[in-house]
């Protein structure tokens, strides 16, 4: 498979920091902080820095440190990061990211994983979805969460990994669930972050689960306008984001904010230069249009809330801080055939991988033990 090194044109970079040195922003009314949505005063402060202070350049060179590569599978281009184990048999796993994300969120679990500890590492692959960074951007109707299944089906097949162990989050985390339902030989375990709470519910819940989707039904009522907008409208949204990287930063960050586990200060958890890292890859590839497709194309995926056939996939669930709605267990014994672990971490937010990737990466070791140990 050929090597893939990131090399972004000096026009472009030059085009980027224009468009941002001439970004026009809204009004606000007296203290709206992030009430209203991105607060005004941070973003202008993000947009200086991204112009004037980030360096890009730097951040291209501490990307191409992993070793990333492209292979086309079923007519796509995927693009993916694939990091040998520093044991003697390293064990594969394959980590999917999700909105409003992409594969730099990953990237701090590559040396964290192919470390050997305990006799045990791991070679880490880690591939951009359709749609987003260096992966092409469908040209069709239909690449969805089930077909993304079959797509990293046939990227472990060509690398040459018969089984492995697979660990998501959101969008990531369903593409994942394709895995489950049309692979599940391939599979040694699927780890989530969190538990998908869409989900059909039954008419009789536990008390856990009736305070929990109380939860869920205001947060989507108060927070959940994005998703309606990515599922029916995605281009209306896109021209205006794929054309101003002060609005691509307001919609994205904005998500940053409210999902990681920030408690109100964005910067305390994400720091500036890993948020700008992330957006650049979204600007320069310009792929923020087809990555919120994928929401369409989701939205009408019919296997999505299908019963899932029965299966012996070992099954395991990091569970978040409160800012990321977490699950309660008696809805991952619901819906998760063979839960064999379960970690109320109550750290971390919608970005484990970026906020607390100690923990994460830390948990997926426990659950491959686990699995042994079944």
């Amino acid at each position: 498979m050929p090597a893939f090194t990131i090399a972004i044109p000096d026009a472009d970079i030059a085009d980027l920091k224009s468009r941002l040195r001439a970004a026009r922003f809204p009004d606000e009314v007296a203290d709206a902080g992030w009430e209203y949505g991105t607060s005004v005063p941070f973003i202008r402060t993000f947009a200086e820095y991204w112009a004037e202070a980030f360096d890009w350049r730097a951040a291209e060179a501490r990307l191409n440190r992993f070793p990333q590569f492209t292979a086309e599978i079923d007519g796509e281009l995927v693009h993916f990061v694939h990091a040998r184990g520093r044991g003697s048999n390293p064990v594969p796993v394959l980590l999917a990211n999700g909105w409003p994300s992409n594969f730099v969120e990953l990237l701090p679990l590559v040396d964290r994983l192919t470390a050997e500890a305990d006799g045990v590492s791991y070679d880490v692959i880690i591939p951009s979805l359709p749609g987003y960074g260096f992966s092409s951007r469908p040209t069709l109707k239909g690449m969805n969460l089930t077909q993304i299944g079959h797509l990293w089906a046939g990227l472990m097949e060509q690398l040459g990994y018969s089984r492995f162990l697979a660990s998501g989050s959101d969008l990531g985390g369903g593409a994942l669930l394709g895995l489950v339902r049309h692979h599940p030989e391939r599979l040694l375990g699927v780890h989530y972050c969190n538990v998908f709470s869409g989900y059909l519910r039954p008419t009789e819940l536990t008390p856990d689960e009736v305070e929990y989707f109380k939860k869920v039904d205001y947060t989507g009522f108060a927070e959940g306008a994005y998703a309606l907008v990515h599922g029916t409208k995605p281009t209306s949204l896109a021209v205006g984001l794929n054309d101003s990287p002060a609005g691509l930063a307001s919609w994205i960050l904005e998500k940053f904010h409210c999902w990681g586990d920030t408690g109100g200060d964005i910067e305390s958890v994400f720091p500036f230069e890993t948020l700008a890292t992330l957006l650049s890859v979204y600007w320069f590839t310009q792929t923020i249009g087809s990555s919120v497709r994928l929401y369409k194309e989701a939205f009408a995926d019919p296997e999505i809330l299908a019963p899932m056939p029965q299966h012996n996939v070992p099954q395991g669930v990091l569970v978040p801080a409160e800012s990321d709605l977490p699950a309660p267990r008696a809805w991952g014994e619901r819906n998760l055939q063979n839960l064999i672990h379960w970690n109320d971490a109550g750290k971390g937010g919608h970005f484990p991988a970026l906020e607390v990737p100690d923990l994460l990466a830390g948990d997926i070791r426990a659950f491959h033990r686990e699995i042994g140990r079944g």
